[in-house]
């Protein structure tokens, strides 16, 4: 996923040998290894939210932290027992972060929010609830001249000096015609360089070329291509770590695969103790060891985090590995919402990718997926739950995972729900709720208000046939983090989860037939619009449940494609299990979580994980005219006055489930009112 207006979009969802960690209880000790240093690099005042709310300043700078290797909290890091130690014995790294506090603490909640970067990318503001915002790097492969959150840690080598290598893979499509080069990348919308190859003889790595997923790789010759550049000097060009050349130049409508062997990888798990020693620090310290206060005035009583779709993915492996305990055994946060996020972050790996987004190839998929244990038999790997670690010492968070359409369709969701086997419901323990946000795309539209027209937004080009799913999910979210708050702080119980079950006959094969898709005349259909989920072999290095180690086969072997399920639709092709949104409520069209592309590689199958819309006809003769089996707009609302009032009567709905707070529902009555709709 090359292209910059689908990484816009993706970025723009912010508002993303292994030595396994004892399934034993952790005795609280004092910690040896932490959040050693704080630097204040800049404080300024922030814009007030609301009248009456607290004086908000925002806080920008650095942390230095130091990890024990040895210590069983950080073992689990992979290659950390290759990282360079100072004279303590300990590992180095730092981090940036942003946060926003009230000037006067006293008007605090004493509430840190913590909002996990998607790709560097974040945002702090003044928040009328008194909540302390926080932000932090914890990508370590991001670049630091952009203004992101970026994090920094070492390379590791063995003790003599010696470089590790492994087999590295990198994936190209959807580019423009006509290139020559193309840059190995391995984040999603950012020039990050991969590793460098060990060596610039093509002979010594792979080139293929593809022309669909389900197709086998065929192998360029090596003398075809080159660790090069060629838009100034033609092929073979000038010899380039970061590129590939290819004599003839690339085809856009096939997919190339890259496999060399890397050198220098960085401790890229680090990430997941930055965030812990960080939040720990601010919830437990007074000062750092060099006496410097917590930037806070005082330590903070609880702490949340919240992270969309790559982020989400960090918090469901920052828990599965144990992080959510300090090296203390404390706890360092009370509740976690992954948002829109099906699989783990692809982080703690030697050349790890956590920029990725579940293309060919990519890890992610293969671990631990779900909340409860479970069994996974069909791929051999026994019985655990995300949770397991934090059983163990005690230290698991409350978790309200949310999720929509595009997560099932383009993201591979159904295994958390219902296994590998597509047997039966997982059941979900006490301390996890699960909000289904029904028939939006991936993060909901971040338009909202009432489009008949759809959205063009993310979707690059003529990419997707439909276009962009206006369905939004925001107001949903929002209600459910003062829920995750109230939970975390007061112990009050958030609403009962609502998710589609397959005891109760919402999942089924996706298939048009299976859904209940109505037959609407020129538009695609669901069947082959499912990001397929094969079970990989990518070598013994790797640790499955963990996701954590070195992945020594490149491309991995397929071994077997998992079954998944989807939702059912009503006779709109709308889904209705779940939080409806009240747009869905009010319907003006179909929103679904897949669409079609229609160009390039993968022509035909589903368009990553970009929701569709197919509007209703404005009048019974129009929609007769075209053969479309779904009732008008006028045939469901009369006029404007009566589509108003109907959305009137869904926020009144909404806000008695809880399920919408006020300041949204009077921003969905305007726009209700301004729309075009039957205008």
């Amino acid at each position: 996923m090359k292209t910059q207006s689908l990484n816009t979009r993706i970025l723009r969802l912010t508002t993303t040998a292994i030595c396994a960690v004892p399934l034993l209880p952790i005795t609280a000790t004092p910690a040896v290894a932490k959040t050693t240093r704080i630097v204040i690099e800049s404080r300024e005042d922030a814009p007030a939210q609301k009248d009456g709310a607290p004086e908000y300043e925002i806080l920008k700078g650095r942390a230095y932290g130091e990890l024990d290797p040895e210590d069983p909290t950080n073992a689990i890091i992979t290659d950390i027992q290759f990282a360079p130690r100072n004279t303590d014995g300990k590992v180095e790294y730092s981090n940036t972060f942003v946060i926003a506090k009230p000037k006067n603490m006293a008007q605090s909640s004493g509430v840190i929010f913590y909002d996990v970067p998607n790709r560097g990318n974040g945002a702090v503001h003044a928040d009328p609830d008194g909540n302390i915002q926080l932000i932090s790097g914890w990508q370590g492969d991001l670049p630091t001249d952009r203004g992101l959150q970026t994090l920094t840690v070492p390379i590791a080598r063995r003790a003599d000096g010696t470089a590790l290598t492994t087999p590295v893979l990198n994936r190209f499509s959807l580019f423009p015609k006509g290139k020559n080069t193309l840059p190995i990348t391995g984040s999603i919308g950012l020039p990050t360089s991969r590793p460098a190859p060990v060596s610039l003889d093509t002979t010594k790595a792979k080139l293929f070329r593809q022309s669909a997923d389900d197709q086998p790789l065929n192998l360029i010759p090596s003398s075809d291509w080159a660790f090069a550049d060629c838009e100034k000097q033609a092929f073979p060009g000038t010899a380039d770590p970061a590129k590939i050349c290819l004599k003839g130049g690339f085809d856009p409508a096939y997919a190339y695969t890259l496999v060399y062997q890397g050198k220098d990888p960085k401790v890229l798990g680090i990430g997941f103790a930055a965030t812990r020693d960080l939040v720990s620090f601010l919830r437990r310290d007074s000062a750092d060891d060099a006496g410097h206060p917590n930037p806070l005035g005082k330590p903070a009583q609880w702490a949340v985090a919240s992270g969309t779709s790559q982020s989400g993915n960090y918090l469901r492996s920052f828990v599965n590995l144990g992080f959510n305990g300090d090296e203390a055994g404390r706890i360092v946060f009370d509740a976690i919402n992954p948002n829109i996020a099906a699989r783990q972050v692809p982080l703690n790996l030697r050349f790890g990718v956590p920029g990725g987004a579940a293309g060919l190839f990519e890890p992610g998929s293969e671990g631990t997926l779900w909340w409860a244990s479970y069994d996974d038999q069909p791929r051999g790997r026994g019985v655990s739950s995300l949770l397991d670690r934090c059983h163990a010492n005690g230290t698991c968070p409350k978790v309200m995972e949310t999720f929509g359409s595009a997560e099932f369709w383009g993201l591979r969701m159904s295994p958390n729900l219902v296994g590998t086997d597509t047997r039966a419901d997982i059941p979900l323990p006490d301390n996890v709720r699960r909000y289904y946000f029904p028939s939006v795309t991936h993060g909901g539209s971040p338009l909202g208000g009432f489009s008949t027209d759809g959205e063009k937004i993310g979707i690059p080009g003529d990419l997707c046939q439909m276009p962009g799913n206006p369905n939004p999910s925001g107001e949903s979210l929002h209600a459910a983090w003062k829920a995750m708050i109230a939970w975390a702080t007061e112990g009050k119980a958030p609403p009962p989860s609502r998710y589609p079950m397959l005891a109760n006959g919402d999942l089924v094969q996706p298939t048009a037939r299976a859904m209940g898709w109505p037959a609407i005349p020129g538009e695609p259909t669901a069947d082959g619009k499912i990001n397929i989920m094969p079970d990989y072999d990518f070598g013994d290095d790797l640790d499955y449940n963990s996701l954590s180690g070195v992945l020594t086969k490149q491309p991995p072997a397929i071994r077997q494609i998992i079954p998944q399920l989807v939702p059912r639709v009503n006779a709109d092709g709308n889904e209705t299990v779940g939080i409806p949104s009240v747009q869905l409520q009010v319907p003006l069209g179909t929103y679904t979580g897949w669409n079609m592309q229609q160009n390039g590689y993968g022509k035909g199958g589903g368009c990553f994980f970009i929701g569709g819309f197919i509007p209703f006809a404005k009048t019974k003769a129009e929609r007769q005219a075209k053969g479309d089996p779904r009732l008008s707009l006028e045939e469901r609302y009369g006029d404007h006055a009566g589509f108003v009032q109907k959305v009137k009567e869904a926020v009144a709905r909404q806000q008695a489930s809880g399920w919408l707070l006020p300041d949204d529902a009077r921003k969905l009555i305007a726009e209700a009112k301004a729309s075009t709709v039957l205008k």
